[in-house]
């Protein structure tokens, strides 16, 4: 009888450790893989998603038979040990029960499970199933019980708020696996970048006004041809009499096609009547929005404006496209060296480039609530615009102006401080020193 109930003992132990690995796979498995999963065809995915669905059922199932198990085991190996030394036999099965419990059916089946837990929920999808089908009268007992005690102490039920909205945890995933090396840098900002269209405004983007290039449409009509010809760019804003009196988009497929129509005689081109009608939008609006927008009227040039409908730079598809895929460049584009990192690990960076760029560039992480360019947050930290040779120091970085034009910062070298010396406790400097 003793070798019996040894067995029945360690079939109770291995009980014990299915239900152990089965808490800890199916927990631990990814939802978005079983889905994806169960779209591909398998059905024990679609099991698995089920039972993640009725997580209370499912997490009720597997402490019920698990600790079932592990009594009933604990209770027949006191038996055994208690008719062979007696009283004291009870201690001997504490002690023997418990380093049999702890490491073969909690810390090895959940080692295991932990390690793989995608492929052991597909494992024990099935049985699960069936015990949580089995035990299901018992478990409604239980819910209510529960739910009745949880009651009485004043918690609330179904209060399940996650801390984060689904975005950020979609960006701490993806941050996750890139850590892992799961994921690249390039996929991963693109990724980012993909998430934080909405949180983004059609300012963030554009280009301002004081680096747009526009044409006087009052030109003779060989200057204006030569004007469009300099340019790098197929969709020319036209002003008459100001330049903040944009009358229209010239595209330069229209010019061509108007001047052949001239059979070349370019002084009979009107590039006003040829002009397509500009279209403006908001500032403020969403960039997931403008996409649309974009899509929807099948163009991708716009001006922007402020509130008071005054031009203040203009965005392209293009514009809005980089910000998920990075930069694009074709063979017309003019590179510009914005970013220059240098050999004593400073980098040198232009003013006017977008502090989201440099970010992306450097895999940094500051903030660009308050300012679009780089030159904009030193100006916006210093309160004030900074002259040649001041430095400063905020978010774990030193800033130095390297050179200013008039009113704007147009080069500054960036340190990033060791972690030992950044810590927000520290007093920022806003003056600054002059060297």
């Amino acid at each position: 009888m003793d070798w019996v109930t040894f067995c029945i003992v360690i079939a109770c132990l291995l009980i014990s450790a299915f239900f152990s690995a089965s808490e800890t796979a199916l927990t631990g498995s990814s939802r978005a893989s079983m889905l994806q999963l169960q779209k591909n065809g398998n059905v024990r995915a679609g099991i698995v998603t089920r039972l993640l669905q009725k997580r209370e059922r499912m997490i009720g199932a597997l402490l019920v038979g698990n600790n079932l198990a592990n009594i009933g085991a604990s209770a027949l190996a006191t038996g055994v040990f208690t008719a062979w030394f007696g009283e004291v036999g009870v201690l001997y099965a504490t002690g023997v029960m418990s380093v049999l419990v702890i490491i073969f059916a909690e810390v090895l089946p959940k080692t295991v499970a932990i390690n793989a837990p995608d492929r052991v929920s597909l494992l024990v999808a099935r049985p699960m199933q069936f015990m949580t089908a089995i035990l299901s009268p018992l478990l409604t007992v239980i819910e209510a019980i529960v739910r009745l005690l949880m009651r009485m102490l004043g918690i609330p039920l179904g209060a399940n708020q996650a801390i984060l909205s689904p975005t950020e945890r979609l960006r701490g995933a993806v941050d996750l696996i890139h850590h892992e090396g799961g994921v690249e840098k390039q996929d991963r900002d693109m990724l980012g970048g993909l998430l934080d269209l909405k949180d983004l405004d059609v300012s963030d983007v554009m280009v301002h006004r004081t680096e747009m290039v526009m044409i006087n449409a009052d030109l003779p009509a060989e200057d204006l041809v030569k004007e469009v010809l300099a340019t790098e760019y197929t969709r020319i804003p036209l002003w008459r009499g100001t330049p903040e009196n944009i009358i229209g988009v010239l595209h330069a497929k229209d010019l061509l096609r108007a001047i052949r129509v001239a059979e070349g005689d370019i002084s009979k081109v009107d590039a006003a009547a040829i002009a397509l009608p500009a279209w403006f939008v908001p500032e403020m609006r969403p960039l997931s929005e403008q996409l649309k927008a974009f899509r929807r009227r099948k163009t991708h040039f716009a001006l922007v404006v402020d509130e008071y409908g005054e031009v203040e730079g203009l965005v392209t598809l293009e514009d809005i496209l980089e910000e998920i895929v990075g930069d694009i460049s074709d063979e017309h584009d003019i590179v510009v060296a914005g970013v220059r990192a240098q050999p004593d690990g400073s980098v040198v960076v232009d003013g006017s480039v977008p502090i989201r760029d440099l970010n992306r560039a450097m895999d940094w992480n500051l903030p660009d609530e308050e300012a679009t360019t780089i030159a904009g947050l030193v100006i916006h930290e210093a309160r004030s615009i900074p002259d040649r040779g001041q430095s400063f120091t905020f978010h774990g970085f030193r800033f130095r102006v390297l050179r200013r034009e008039r009113n704007r910062i147009t080069a500054l070298r960036i340190v990033p401080l060791p972690p030992e010396t950044r810590s927000d406790s520290r007093p920022r400097r806003r003056a600054g020193t002059a060297f």
